[in-house]
């Protein structure tokens, strides 16, 4: 498309096969959509354009990204505020009939996949090393392995006692974030391989996770670092191989018969012929 969409704090400036959202730096903005800076995000890791009017005299253009397209979305799992929301954009609403266009362009883009989970992440998470302070300890990526530094003034006697954890990503199925002040307690929980289905200790007790508080998780802190740690242990994760086509039973038996007809015109010696045609049925 070449063009560019400018909103409250937001800014989406079309390509060809994606959109590139950029966020305003400023008081105003969210601390979040700062620390994100900008994102990339591919027509293909969307599953829809809505617009709906806003408040205050705006209208909102908001793009919904496929699930499994987007780390930071699904670590968010629905729990993000409408101003901490990426893929929102707030325009004056006399700019309805434009926002209108572009939710109908970006609908025209979208690949016959929109509407099924994607298959791997299509958008960036945010780069490591990446840390954060939590209310028992200090969280620590470095790509390759997720690190807890428990404080003596925050952490239970359970986590002092055990001592600082490390987790390499291979040994990780996944990682759950819940947002600081939500009803469950904010915490970010690292998911160890062959324990995703056990019922996990109260975080204050878990080793695998740090504990928000006041002033300490911040969603503009901690959902980026949960992010990558999640993109990078699903990059780790391997996908089973496909299975070999299997060969036609009937080409094959084409294959043989030419040999035999070989055979016949004293092509193949007796040897040559069994040899071939043992190799030819040890492929069924």
């Amino acid at each position: 498309m070449g063009d560019v969409l400018t909103g409250f704090h937001t800014v989406w400036e079309f390509d060809t096969d994606s959109v590139l959202i950029r966020f305003e730096r400023g008081i105003r903005t969210p601390k979040l959509l700062q620390v994100l800076g900008e994102r990339r995000v591919p027509y293909e890791a969307l599953a829809a354009v809505e617009q709906a009017p806003g408040r205050h005299g705006t209208v909102v253009l908001r793009a919904v990204p496929r699930p499994g397209a987007d780390p930071l979305m699904d670590v968010a799992d629905g729990r993000l505020k409408e101003g901490n929301d990426p893929y929102r954009l707030v325009l004056p609403a006399e700019r309805e009939p434009l926002a209108a266009y572009y939710a109908a362009e970006i609908r025209s883009a979208l690949g016959p996949a929109a509407g099924e989970p994607a298959e791997r992440h299509l958008v960036a998470a945010p780069a490591p090393p990446l840390s954060f302070k939590a209310y028992d300890g200090k969280a620590s990526f470095d790509g390759s392995a997720v690190h807890f530094r428990w404080f003596w003034t925050g952490a239970s006697s359970t986590k002092w006692k055990a001592g600082d954890q490390r987790f390499p990503v291979a040994a990780l199925a996944g990682v759950r974030w819940r947002s600081p002040g939500s009803p469950e307690g904010g915490h970010l929980r690292l998911v160890p391989r062959g324990d995703a289905d056990r019922p996990p200790a109260e975080p204050d007790q878990d080793l695998a996770s740090v504990v928000f508080g006041r002033g300490y998780g911040l969603v503009h802190e901690s959902l980026p670092f949960a992010a990558a740690v999640l993109a990078a242990v699903r990059a780790a994760t391997p996908t089973p191989s496909a299975s070999p086509a299997r060969p036609d039973p009937g080409g094959i038996a084409d294959r043989i018969r030419h040999l035999g007809a070989l055979h016949e015109a004293g092509l193949l010696t007796d040897d040559e012929f069994t040899s071939k045609k043992a190799e030819l049925l040890a492929e069924l």
